[in-house]
Parts: C-alpha cells; sequence; structure tokens
C-alpha cells in the first residue's frame, strides 16, 4: 500500500480514501496514504448544493480524493471534505496517486532482488528519493534518465541505486510534459521597453541552471507567453514558478509592474 512517513495528514492536505459506511449524515473512509485509518466526512463537506442522496457522491468501496480540514492528533481523528476538492486538484491528486503507486511496485521489484522488505525499501531507498526528487516516482524517472550515479549522488546507498536505476530504464519511457502562462509586464518610464527586456531577461537567465527547454515571446504587449517543456510536470512547474518570480522581482525593481496567469 502506497504510504506517507508521517502518521497522520496534515490540514489542506489531499488524500486518497476508500469509502467504508456510508450513512445518512455523513461517511467513514479509509486513508489509503495511511496506513488505512479512519476518517470522517460529514453530510455538510460532501456538496456545495443540496445532497439529497449521499450515495449519489459517496459509495461504499469507492476511491475518492478529499481535503484534510480537521486532525486531532491526540485521538487520531481526521475530519475530511470532498466539496472542497476543485476538478484541478483531483486530477493531480490521482496522477501522483498513479506514479505513487509505480513507484511502491519497482520499490517492491527491487527489494525482491535483494532479499530486502519492502519497508526496507522505503526506508533504505524511497524516503532518500523522495527528499532528493520531490516525490519517489521523480527519483525514478531522473534514474532512467542518467543512470545509478544520480541516485548515488542523492544519498541512496550503492547496492540499492544499482537496482533501482536498472528498474528504472527497463520499465520507465520518458516523456516530456509542456505548461505555459502568460506575464503581463508594463512600465510607464520613457525607456520602459527595455526595462520590461530586462525583466525577460531576468527570466531567461534564471532558467539556465535547470534541466528544461522553455520559448519567452511575446503574444502582444504587454503580455508575454512563457513555455517550459521538462521530462515530468515536476520539473517543469519549479522551472516556471521561478522563471515568473525573476520576471516579477525584476519588473518590480525596475519600477514597472506586472503579473502573471497561468494557461
Amino acid at each position: 500500500m502506497v504510504r506517507r512517513r508521517r502518521p497522520l495528514p496534515e490540514v489542506g492536505e489531499l488524500v486518497m480514501a476508500t469509502v467504508d459506511t456510508v450513512f445518512d449524515r455523513g461517511a467513514y473512509v479509509l486513508l489509503d496514504e495511511y496506513g488505512g485509518i479512519e476518517g470522517y466526512v460529514p453530510i455538510g463537506e460532501v456538496s456545495s448544493s443540496w445532497v439529497h442522496n449521499i450515495r449519489d457522491f459517496l459509495r461504499e468501496g469507492r476511491k475518492v480524493v478529499l481535503k484534510v480540514i480537521r486532525v486531532d492528533e491526540r485521538k487520531g481523528h481526521v475530519d475530511l471534505s470532498l466539496r472542497r476538492v476543485t476538478d484541478k486538484e483531483r486530477k493531480e491528486k490521482l496522477l501522483e496517486w498513479k506514479r505513487a503507486q509505480r513507484a511502491e511496485k519497482l520499490l517492491e521489484l527491487a527489494a525482491e532482488r535483494l532479499g530486502k522488505t519492502l519497508d526496507d525499501a522505503y526506508e533504505e531507498a524511497g524516503w532518500i528519493m523522495e527528499d532528493a526528487f520531490g516525490e519517489i516516482f521523480a527519483g525514478f524517472e531522473v534514474a532512467a534518465m542518467e543512470g545509478e550515479i544520480s541516485l548515488i549522488k542523492a544519498g541512496v546507498p550503492e547496492k540499492w541505486a544499482k537496482i533501482l536505476a536498472e528498474l528504472a530504464k527497463a520499465y520507465i519511457e520518458i516523456s516530456e510534459v509542456k505548461i505555459s502562462g502568460i506575464l503581463q509586464l508594463t512600465s510607464k518610464a520613457s525607456d520602459g521597453v527595455e526595462r520590461i527586456r530586462k525583466a525577460l531577461m531576468s527570466a531567461i537567465e534564471s532558467l539556465k541552471n535547470h534541466n528544461v527547454k522553455y520559448r519567452i515571446y511575446t503574444i502582444g504587449a504587454p503580455r508575454y507567453r512563457i513555455d517550459i517543456i521538462a521530462k515530468n510536470y515536476q520539473i517543469a512547474e519549479a522551472a516556471l514558478s521561478v522563471a515568473v518570480k525573476a520576471a516579477l522581482n525584476a519588473i518590480k525593481e525596475l519600477g514597472g509592474e506586472g503579473s502573471f496567469t497561468r494557461i
């Protein structure tokens, strides 16, 4: 079962859950990433509209994405919401869940080859990969591209790194993803065009240490599009965030104004 390092989730976190028992006033669920501990979804957190039949939204055995709204650490009690999860959040969490499942299967295969348990795999390699790459599967993606040396540099023991890299290359097909956004940059100064150019150059400079492809171009002043192409969404999102921050900080320092819209 896909797992987390913490015994309980945090408020605001998105979690995968299996609906266990449904009542008229709410439903009990099992948190898949937290050892199957129980959580509760009150009727008021099922939908923003009137709920005629709660089973139209939550049915026993169904997998659902929920948002944590309260955690009682002393009692180990977790309250959750279905209605507060946006469509975008649901899609992103389902993708994260699928990636985590694939990562765990690869850890399991590595453990079998080394005569270890899945718990050993997480403790001796998985959590190290999560710390280094943000998520375990991202570590496998890097290993598929760069080999075992990338895992060794991250702190994974050599015996694990060798097997994990072999599995990554055998089971992971690397494809590129693309994300985009629109920067709006303005300056009322007499040399405003030059100041905007400098802000855009700041964004370009910020991307030089990121393993991504990028394109920044005008779509009609004062709007400038940023396209980021990377091996996975995590890398792309991180690079986009850095570039946007660099451009907005630069235009502000130069006396102009800026904003960003994701598309």
